[in-house]
């Protein structure tokens, strides 16, 4: 970040970076926690989670209003002007996962008196590894402003797209071997559609720094690997 000659306006510019920084630890929290409900099946631990999301939206609403301040006072340009409307454009995509995060909390009240296949809710936990890591790779990025870091996490969300993938299959099959399994395996397979969302928010992420930080947007085209729109369900030879 270039220093300017009113000290008061850097102090605003690392104001800005400061609140993305917290809600990036917030959102990381909100999902980690949902996950880790999830796998307890702990719907007073869900409850919790649920409210903790209220403040990251909270936070997110003070950010943006703080930024359009000082565009209006300070009317930036250039890399400035990237930097502000940059903010906001992350601080939306860190409140979409903190409601991701909610809502895999909403499905753990919602099935914690229900039995889970062990084996999927490990998948799930693996899945949210993933993404999590994906999203503390992109806060870390934002931080230095590394567009290159950014390129490599935005190249990296074909792995979550493909064990998405893989996850919708098997609870596809075990709903299909037992209509005893349709509720729960239904509630999980929205859970790993969340999980698998909030590594395309990463990736927006990503594509917000290199703006940031180049001037220029990344290609459309991002890579995808989820082929979840080719599955069919397995039909049982009589």
């Amino acid at each position: 970040m270039v220093g300017h000659i009113s000290s008061t306006y850097d102090d605003e510019l690392k104001s800005i970076l400061r609140r993305i920084s917290e809600m990036g630890g917030q959102a990381e929290r909100i999902v980690a926690r949902a996950v880790e409900t999830l796998m307890r099946s702990d719907a007073e631990g869900a409850q919790a989670v649920v409210k903790e999301d209220k403040l990251l939206d909270a936070a997110q609403r003070e950010l943006d209003e703080y930024a359009i301040r000082t565009i209006a006072k300070r009317q930036p340009m250039a890399q400035d002007l990237r930097e502000i409307v940059g903010a906001i454009r992350i601080s939306n995509d860190l409140e979409r996962i903190g409601d991701l995060g909610k809502n895999i909390a909403k499905r753990v009240i919602a099935i914690h008196e229900h039995k889970q296949p062990v084996k999927l809710t490990r998948g799930l936990e693996h899945l949210s590894e993933l993404a999590l890591e994906q999203l503390k790779d992109v806060l870390d990025a934002y931080a230095v402003r590394d567009e290159s870091r950014a390129e490599r996490v935005r190249a990296r969300d074909e792995e979550i797209d493909a064990m998405y993938t893989s996850i919708f299959r098997e609870l596809l099959t075990y709903m299909m071997e037992d209509p005893r399994n349709i509720t729960a395996c239904t509630h999980l397979l929205f859970s790993a559609k969340n999980i698998e969302r909030i590594g395309d928010h990463a990736t927006n992420i990503a594509e917000t720094i290199y703006y940031i930080k180049t001037g220029h947007q990344m290609e459309l085209d991002r890579p995808k690997d989820d082929r979840t729109h080719a599955i069919v369900a397995p039909v049982k030879s009589d």
